[in-house]
């Protein structure tokens, strides 16, 4: 299974983090003789640095073990809240407040598209030219006034994996503040919801990435990487459990 599993692009940050160390798996007897020496040539720097790149940080491999046991008990976990449900109900409304305020006509994408190595399904796309992921804020207190503010590793890999699917050069985050609704506020200020007298284009924060593909490349290796751990944490979960493959 793993051979064709594909990562979703909204948690393809999650195995992108950069491992501390080198993998065990590619220690051979000359990469640690390299890694005891002092001094390197930029060949070996290189090769070591290649090596660390294929490697997975524990936090991925944390992630990878939880999607094999869903594999194997046959489950998957679904994430809720209030911040996820705010942005289901109004999604809508952002996309509606982004037109407003940059004078476009953009709906929303229903196109799924799957590579050898990544899925996803994008909010926004112009063909050719960019995409548009929309985030709606919790609140005001959560909404990024800043571009700066708004930069997540997490929404960054995410829209690498755009990029790569529908072929553009750019991609932007625009975090839309729009009214909470009513039956998610509950005991909160309302004033950090309540936000239709705020000026449209104070509300809509976008973060631009451009395409990189040495950066694709390494979503390439890291999910060749992500498989392979998948295959030995399977494995290794049936032996424990004495569980033997369908012949």
């Amino acid at each position: 299974m793993s051979r064709n599993f594909k990562f979703r692009c909204s948690s393809l940050g999650l195995i992108m983090t950069d491992a501390q160390s080198i993998d065990e798996q590619f220690v051979t007897e000359e990469v640690a003789a390299i890694q005891r020496r002092t001094k390197r040539t930029d060949d070996e720097k290189a090769l070591l640095q290649a090596l660390k790149d294929k490697s997975l940080s524990a936090g991925a491999k944390t992630y990878i073990e939880s999607l094999a046991k869903e594999e194997l008990y046959g489950f998957r976990e679904v994430v809720t809240g209030k911040y996820m449900d705010k942005g289901l109900i109004v999604e809508d409304e952002s996309i509606e407040l982004y037109n407003r305020v940059f004078f476009t006509d953009y709906v929303k994408n229903t196109e799924r598209r799957t590579d050898d190595y990544i899925t996803g399904e994008c909010d926004i796309i112009v063909p050719g030219v960019a995409g548009i992921d929309i985030k709606s804020a919790w609140s005001l207190a959560t909404f990024p006034a800043t571009a700066a503010a708004g930069h997540d590793k997490l929404y960054e890999w995410q829209c690498r994996g755009y990029m790569r699917l529908w072929n553009v050069p750019a991609w932007e985050v625009a975090y839309c503040m729009v009214n909470t609704p009513d039956e998610l506020i509950k005991y909160e200020q309302e004033e950090l919801h309540y936000v239709d007298h705020i000026d449209p284009a104070l509300r809509v924060t976008v973060v631009r990435y451009e395409r990189d593909m040495e950066l694709e490349a390494k979503i390439v290796s890291k999910v060749r990487a992500a498989r392979q751990y998948f295959d030995r944490i399977t494995g290794e979960i049936k032996r424990q459990h004495n569980v033997l493959e369908a012949a």
